[in-house]
């Protein structure tokens, strides 16, 4: 396998959340080198204040996965090299579908959504996330996460002023459409392709994407490519922890030996 040599980062955000949750990564990334853009999805550029009060956002409503990742392979094609993928939750799982498919020299998914194959069965995961796929209700108006599930989903462990504080930060409505698009085959992965190396990150605290399910997503892919697995004491709200420069330095740490 070649040695990896992009110096161009593609942040990949997750559901629920603005593209600002990439600020002090994508800052940090460029002290060390690299080329980084965080692209928003469709619909989601702005301030998350003025996104939130636009609730329910039609326009976001009708964004789907192929709309999501469309735009992320816009981006990319204007790069002047093919990038490494990193991507939060959601993000992780687009990161892995968009490696798949050859458009990153490698991929870091971050306590991901599980691509399609792997159905998660967690209990926390459905309980994070089941109002958002919206199953009893209809795919025309946009989901906010609740400030109760955010605490849960998100900033488990955190105190109430860190949680209030985030919450206004980040959160933003989402598509339902965009978030179901996970259970279709624009979310397949095949486990058996060669492809770049990924790095599977996982969380022990996280009770929105649990340790157990990144690691069944680890276990599926069986090809000759480097693929790699470590699990850290980290809730979901990982991006944002006092610990985020020792997550980025690791991930540096990372491509370093590939």
């Amino acid at each position: 396998m070649e040695k990896i040599r992009s110096k161009t980062i593609v942040f990949l955000t997750g559901a629920y959340v603005s593209n600002r949750c990439w600020d002090d990564w994508s800052r940090y990334f460029q002290s060390q080198g690299y080329r980084t853009i965080a692209p928003a999805w469709p619909q989601k550029e702005g301030d998350p204040a003025a996104l939130r009060s636009r609730q329910p956002n039609m326009a976001l409503a009708a964004v789907d996965l192929p709309q999501v990742l469309e735009r992320h392979i816009t981006e990319i094609k204007k790069l002047p090299e093919k990038p490494i993928l990193i991507g939060h939750s959601f993000g992780g799982m687009m990161a892995q579908v968009l490696l798949n498919r050859g458009y990153g020299e490698a991929a870091v998914a971050i306590q991901a959504v599980p691509p399609k194959g792997v159905f998660p069965i967690e209990l926390n995961f459905l309980k994070s996330n089941t109002a958002a796929l919206g199953f009893f209700s209809t795919v025309n108006t946009t989901y906010l996460m609740p400030f109760k599930t955010w605490q849960f989903a998100f900033t488990n462990g955190m105190s109430l002023a860190e949680q209030q504080t985030s919450y206004e930060q980040l959160t933003i409505p989402e598509s339902r459409r965009a978030i179901r698009g996970a259970l279709s085959n624009t979310a397949k992965v095949d486990f058996k392709k060669p492809q770049g190396p990924l790095l599977i990150l996982a969380g022990t605290e996280d009770q929105c994407i649990p340790p157990s399910l990144s690691k069944r997503v680890y276990k599926r892919y069986n090809n000759s490519s480097v693929v790699d697995f470590q699990e850290r004491d980290r809730n979901h709200y990982v991006l944002g922890l006092p610990t985020w420069k020792e997550d980025a330095d690791n991930i540096l740490n990372w491509i370093a030996q590939h």
